[in-house]
């Protein structure tokens, strides 16, 4: 792994631990995420490369308990907050 990949987040990444791209570490140095020009703290999952984020659907839950979610596509930015103001962005 270089320098520049550790001080970014991973292209893809989910909050839920049933899936494949959770990952607690990272989630652990706290990710911001910018989409669209604004900060959003309510992103269930992204991808930078794809152009995309999921977010929880109101309180809807599949049959399963888990929150529905929505995908929304647009320009996706990510960062470690546990870096500070300069933290190195990782976007398509």
């Amino acid at each position: 792994m270089s320098d520049n990949k550790a001080q970014t987040p991973p292209d893809r990444l989910a909050v839920n631990p049933r899936s494949e791209f959770f990952d607690a570490d990272a989630l652990q140095r706290g990710v911001g995420i910018r989409f669209k020009d604004r900060v959003r703290t309510d992103i269930e999952e992204y991808c930078i490369s794809e152009g995309w984020v999921r977010v929880q659907a109101g309180k809807s839950m599949d049959r399963k308990g888990q929150p529905l979610t929505i995908k929304l596509t647009g320009p996706v930015e990510a960062w470690f907050e546990d870096l500070g103001e300069d933290a190195p962005i990782a976007k398509a």
